[in-house]
């Protein structure tokens, strides 16, 4: 965001950048849904401070889950803690293995080949709650881990343990545990439709405040446009993600002019038009690509210019005694 005084005071930049250097950085976390990937709540903070992990972000949206929920995170979720409140508000979750924990499918009570059930121990310290509460926590937690093996060339890992609350391996076969953990990059997706395609990435307002108005105003656009996707879909009998994000857009705006004139004249010609609308949406499909892999590499060249390491005040003063190239 800008860097002013007031977004410094309320999301300061890194303590190792120097003042006039950095940028005030705030750290957001949302929830998803994954059938259309609409945000179900956000929260934002500064960067840093008591409270202000992902972690410590996660226990206060989780309000939003109800019991029979399902969360669908990456490894940075699987704590011993959080899987245990989750479990006891009703809530299962499905996330990878985090690396300093081992999987060994020797011990616990099998269900197949690279799928068992074991008890993780309470850990000795758990830092957000004091030690009379961890006492009063069980001894273990009951947790399934899943071994999935990933065959297909180009993909980084080639084996990924998945950590859920899921018992049942009849209804839950390992399997499917592969594909919804699989299914888990779609957040990936969303947060960059959210940030490049509605333009997120680079805030512009001045003031906390303002800023988290900016924030939330993209959140109800993002949201307004997934579901006019999802009625297009539900019109067509399509899957919601199956329509591209961004093609939706192009239709809205390319239907803007038309929605501006038709305006409350005629509620039938209205109806027809968005008729019309959801069905344009809806030919806007994104093409099954499963396996695609591409190079973490960037194609785009970065502009050939130094970087800034002093206030620009400074700069601009150097610039003029002649110290420094303008």
């Amino acid at each position: 965001m800008p860097d002013t005084a007031e977004n410094q005071q309320a999301y300061p930049q890194p303590p190792q950048q120097q003042p006039g250097v950095g940028f005030p950085l705030a750290r957001m976390a949302a929830f998803f849904s994954l059938s259309c990937g609409a945000v179900l709540d956000l929260a934002i903070c500064s960067y840093a401070g008591k409270g202000h992990s992902e972690l410590g972000m996660l226990r206060k949206l989780w309000d939003v889950l109800r019991p029979g929920d399902v969360m669908l995170a990456d490894r940075y979720m699987c704590a011993w803690h959080e899987i245990f409140l989750l479990q006891q508000r009703g809530i299962d979750s499905v996330t990878r293995l985090r690396v300093h924990r081992s999987a060994d499918f020797r011990r616990g009570r099998r269900l197949g080949k690279g799928d068992h059930i074991v008890k993780w121990r309470r850990p000795s310290i758990i830092r957000s709650i004091d030690w009379q509460t961890l006492k009063s926590l069980p001894e273990s937690l009951t947790i399934r881990e899943t071994r999935v093996q990933v065959e297909q060339p180009g993909f980084r890992c080639r084996t990924i343990i998945v950590a859920t609350t899921l018992m049942d391996a009849e209804e839950v076969t390992a399997s499917d545990l592969a594909e919804l953990y699989r299914a888990r990059w779609n957040a990936e997706l969303d947060l960059r439709s959210l940030k490049q395609t509605m333009q997120m990435d680079i805030l512009r307002c001045k003031t906390p405040e303002l800023v988290r108005k900016e924030i939330w105003t993209h959140i109800l656009a993002y949201n307004l446009i997934r579901t006019i996707i999802a009625q297009a879909a539900s019109q067509h009998d399509v899957q919601p993600r199956s329509i591209s994000f961004k093609g939706a857009i192009q239709i809205l705006e390319a239907f803007q002019p038309l929605i501006a004139i038709q305006g409350e004249r005629n509620s039938t010609l209205r109806y027809h038009l968005y008729r019309q609308l959801l069905h344009a949406i809806a030919t806007h499909r994104v093409a099954d690509r499963p396996d695609r892999f591409e190079p973490r590499l960037r194609k785009r060249r970065q502009k050939k210019y130094d970087r800034m390491m002093k206030p620009r005040h400074e700069v601009k003063r150097d610039i003029l005694k002649g110290l420094a190239k303008n």
